[in-house]
This record gives C-alpha cells, structure tokens and sequence, in this order.
C-alpha cells in the first residue's frame, strides 16, 4: 500500500534552483496584434503559416507559434473585404530575458508574399500592436 507524504524532504542544489528560476521567468508568452488595412479595391485574401516564428536578434532564441486568433492558418485562405480592416492575433512561445529587440518572420514557400517585421523593440509586457 502506497504512503502519502504530507512534507517531503527536498534537498535542490543552489545551482538547479537558479536555472529552474531562470526557465521559470521564460516560460511567458508574445503577443502580436495585428491591424491589417486592405485600402484596395478588391478583397485579398490573408493567411498565416505555422512555420512563423520571433527570431531573437540578440542571441539565437526562436519562439514558435503556439496560437493564432482571427487569421486562418495555411492552407486555408481568409478573404478581407476591400476597404476594410481586420484585426488578428499571433502568440509566440516566450523570449529569453536577454532578448531587447526580435524580429516576426514567417518562414513560407512563397517569400515575396511572406510577413516579416525587421526589428521590434521589447516591451515589459511582451503584448505588441503592429499595422500591416
């Protein structure tokens, strides 16, 4: 028969502690809001590519896509009216503490039509606004 500990005994060493409080405070997530404006005459169609990812630009960290909201993801096609606005959002796995600048890129097998933002600027809040 199994014995319930009520208060184990945990010996960390200094050294695990410090790390698991490091990976710890980088487990957060990016938020990219998006407002793309289709001033155009005719609706376009938009879409994202799960291969999206945060590129850190000081150091060699990439955060993956773990959620898209208002957007369809490939190979499916969202269309935007013309004239119109629409308002989507992208959460990337978290950055490094370290990082103070990334770049958004979405890695597709059609590049001219890929969304690349150069270089952002991080925040505390690690919640972005972008217009496309």
């Amino acid at each position: 028969m199994a014995e319930i500990i009520k208060k184990p005994k945990i010996e960390i060493s200094e050294e695990l502690r410090s790390s698991l409080k490091t990976q710890i405070h980088e487990q957060g997530q990016v938020v990219l809001h998006f407002l793309l404006n289709n001033h155009g005459m005719q609706e376009s169609a938009i879409r994202i590519w799960p291969s999206s990812y945060l590129f850190d630009l000081d150091g060699n960290h990439r955060s993956e896509l773990v959620h898209v909201n208002n957007i369809s993801k490939y190979p499916v096609w969202q269309l935007v009216e013309a004239n119109s606005s629409h308002i989507f959002t992208l959460i990337f796995s978290g950055l490094p503490k370290t990082c103070t600048r990334f770049q958004f890129r979405e890695i597709c097998d059609n590049q001219a039509g890929a969304w690349c933002v150069e270089s952002i600027a991080r925040n505390k809040t690690d919640v972005y606004f972008l217009r496309i």
